[in-house]
């Protein structure tokens, strides 16, 4: 095989990232030459709006039949949006609170309707991570639940939707970054199971994906141990291929997660990364958001090189390159479906859950309540998205979160309802502090939280929505009397 054919075999392996909204000169080429596809980021500029998408996507397929894939949850990890407005879908454990399987699959197949429309033919959801650790600083309410059965009948629910709605379903991040309490774009987490508890915890929500015909997996660059050894399990063929394809009998494309995140190519860089996961079993390498054709390239090379001197076979390649052909000529086939952004709202609506009394009726008692929200750490996946009441509460107050705020926040309360807003107040020390302050002075406060309801303070009426969309925050705001 010569160096030029090996060059078009990796070539149709790899995701590559860009600049701007529309693509550039040597992507366009390197469409034409084969490329298996790009990924839209939001903040590299590629998803301004819905209208510039997909003139985007468009002007893509004029140079060939790429993948076009986005990572978009839906709940608090959207790029559709682009970071200007929060999603009209809830995300993954809003719809496992309400534990409506149909309604998982409405919601999926509506918002892979919408990716369709503009384009996009693969996305890099649904999470079915089992979130057992309520710490996890990456997956929380990306995840369905923490009860593997719950998770596992959403995530077959959730395939079947998006496909239905015209685009392949990737289920993430295998085997499973939902018992971790590190991140996986800073480091390599470790997940300590041996294999009855991944078979009783991890796998199931993959088995059930799997089952549902999952076009795609993804992998996590996670050490297991008992499997990988100190071995990423993106770079581990025990992970991919005795794992993924021998133990769970998968035959469809593994993904892999970013390539630039420390978790894979911290030590050592994005080629040599790239190199080990085909050697590892995986068909598509998603290279990372800032990756463009200098990147492209020296992968490529590496890839060359590799094959040529012996390290990754050539017929390993040459499947990998295969199984994305296949995924794309099967995208061929897909018919879009109808989107229905109503879906969206009944299903915030429905997992909201009010505790610790009833929700007070400012209405006929004073007008609309002051709103706190409070400052919360990012997410690397979630990024910028805006969140909270604001929309429906023109004079919100914005606080830091401490207990020395609480003076302030009384005096402009005065005469008026209070409502705190917390997002995953159990990992923010100042949001729990000042909200103690204010109930300590103002026992009518209301707590909202628009994360995971770990932490719930005593003797206060609280309201969970489960995640930070625009459509939880809706749903929030009806039920205080703002909307």
């Amino acid at each position: 095989m010569s160096d030029s054919e090996i060059e078009r075999l990796a070539r149709g392996t790899l995701l590559s990232a860009f600049p701007g909204a529309l693509p550039p000169r040597w992507l366009m080429e390197e469409v034409e030459k084969g490329l298996g596809g790009v990924t839209v980021f939001a903040i590299n500029g590629n998803v301004p709006g819905t209208e510039e998408l997909a003139a985007l996507t468009a002007e893509l397929r004029k140079a060939g039949d790429p993948l076009v894939t986005i990572d978009e949850e839906g709940g608090d990890v959207t790029r559709l949006t682009g970071h200007v407005t929060a999603s009209p879908y809830p995300g993954n454990a809003a719809l496992g609170a309400v534990d409506d399987p149909e309604l998982t699959r409405r919601v999926y197949r509506s918002l892979g309707a919408e990716l369709a429309e503009v384009g996009v033919n693969l996305n890099f959801a649904p999470s079915v991570d089992v979130n057992t650790a309520a710490d996890n600083p990456i997956i929380g309410t990306r995840s369905f639940g923490s009860d593997p059965e719950l998770v596992a009948r959403h995530a077959a629910a959730a395939v079947a939707g998006t496909q239905e709605g015209g685009v392949a379903a990737c289920a993430k991040h295998f085997p499973g970054h939902g018992a971790t309490v590190e991140d996986s774009h800073l480091g390599v987490p470790i997940v300590d199971a041996d294999m009855e508890l991944l078979e009783r915890r991890e796998l199931v929500p993959f088995r059930a994906a799997i089952e549902a015909g999952t076009r795609a997996v993804m992998t996590g660059h996670l050490d297991l141990p008992a499997v990988t050894a100190g071995i990423p399990a993106t770079l581990s063929p025990d992970a991919i291929t005795g794992l993924l394809r021998g133990r769970l009998g998968y035959d469809g494309v593994i993904v892999t997660d970013a390539l630039d995140m420390e978790g894979a190519s911290g030590e050592i860089g994005i080629p040599e990364a790239a190199v080990r996961a085909l050697i590892a079993g995986a068909d598509l390498l998603c290279l990372g958001s800032r990756e463009y054709h200098d990147s492209l390239r020296a992968v490529l090379a590496a890839i060359v090189e590799a094959v040529r001197g012996g390290r990754l076979p050539e017929e390993r390649l040459a499947d990998a390159a295969a199984r994305t052909r296949a995924l794309r000529d099967w995208l061929a086939e897909r018919v879009p479906g109808t989107a229905d952004r109503a879906t969206g709202l009944e299903a915030a609506r429905r997992a909201v859950r009010v505790s610790g009394g009833e929700l007070p009726d400012w209405r006929g008692n004073g007008g609309a309540p002051l709103v706190v929200e409070v400052a919360a750490t990012g997410n690397i996946a979630v990024g910028p998205t805006p969140w909270g009441l604001g929309p429906w509460a023109p004079d919100a107050v914005k606080a830091e979160g401490s207990a020395e705020e609480a003076t302030a926040v009384l005096e402009r309360a005065d005469g008026r309802g209070l409502v705190i807003v917390l997002r995953d107040a159990h990992r923010h020390a100042g949001q729990r502090a000042l909200t103690r302050a204010l109930l300590a002075a103002r026992p009518d406060t209301v707590v909202v939280e628009m994360g995971l309801p770990v932490w719930r303070p005593d003797g206060a009426v609280h309201l969970a929505t489960y995640g930070a969309a625009h459509a939880n925050a809706q749903a929030a705001a009806e039920l205080l009397g703002l909307a």
